[in-house]
């Protein structure tokens, strides 16, 4: 098997999990959440602490959030919250494990949320590590967005960071979204509601993405040939679909249905 037929079977099969999910759009969410640097940890070993999850459905737009503020404010600790952390965020984690767990039928797309550094892994082990038991998301019901459009698209689709790159191209509004440093930044200020801003922005921001590509109309920087390749199957998989290809196809089967019934006549 050729590396272009390995690649295109690939993409069919992406383009197959996009029509399921669309065709179960009301147990779609999407998922994002905020943490420490895990960057600044890697002397200490100790994982990234959780300030925020925010969750949204695909087929309504409503929200459902946990973080440490409302947690803090909810047990009037919150002028308090950096002495109380461990118990404040083991209390938000169990919030959102009851969540899950009454939508684990659900699909979770995410962005890049893939291992123990960064995603649900981290989630998990954060709540193991204070005490608690986490419902387990079934991989069958994770779907990476991030890596879904570099299959779709080709790995230069868009330039890095792609999730920015992406915002701009599409015109997707980009209010309270911060950058990697700058969410690094807001937790050492003890700036928990402007990282959860953040977050509820950017699963917004995934939303938008992901219904683009359902209808066709995300923009990237991708060209034909890096999405398909130059050989006779790429071809006819660029072709498939279009309006004039099927019109052609329509066409002749047309013509050889009246050829052979003019031959059997």
């Amino acid at each position: 098997m050729t590396s272009t037929t390995r690649k295109l079977k690939k993409r069919k099969k992406v383009l197959l999990e996009l029509n399921r999910l669309d065709e179960n759009a009301s147990k779609i969410l999407f998922i994002h959440y905020s943490c420490e640097s895990f960057y600044d940890l890697r002397e200490s070993g100790r994982s990234a602490r959780i300030t925020s999850i925010a969750v949204r459905y695909f087929e309504t737009g409503q929200y459902v959030s946990f973080s440490i503020h409302t947690t803090a404010e909810k047990m009037g600790k919150l002028n308090s919250i950096e002495s109380h952390y461990d118990e404040l965020e083991k209390v938000m984690l169990k919030d959102f494990f009851e969540f899950v767990k009454q939508h684990e039928n659900y699909y979770w797309i995410h962005w890049n949320m893939r291992d123990i550094g960064y995603g649900f892994q981290a989630i998990n082990h954060r709540y193991k590590v204070l005490g608690g038991k986490p419902t387990i998301i079934a991989d069958d019901k994770k779907f990476d967005l991030a890596d879904k459009l570099k299959v779709i698209f080709g790995d230069n689709y868009i330039g890095h960071p792609r999730l920015e790159k992406l915002i701009m191209k599409n015109a997707i509004s980009d209010k309270d979204f911060l950058k990697g440093a700058e969410e690094a930044t807001a937790f050492e200020n003890g700036e928990y509601i402007k990282l959860h801003h953040s977050t509820l922005r950017k699963v917004n921001v995934m939303h938008d993405i992901f219904d683009r590509v359902l209808d066709k109309s995300l923009k990237t920087d991708s060209k034909k040939k890096e999405i398909y390749g130059l050989s006779i199957q790429g071809l006819y998989e660029m072709a498939n679909g279009h309006w004039l290809f099927n019109l052609i196809l329509l066409f002749l089967g047309g013509i050889i249905s009246w050829f052979i019934t003019w031959l059997l006549s």
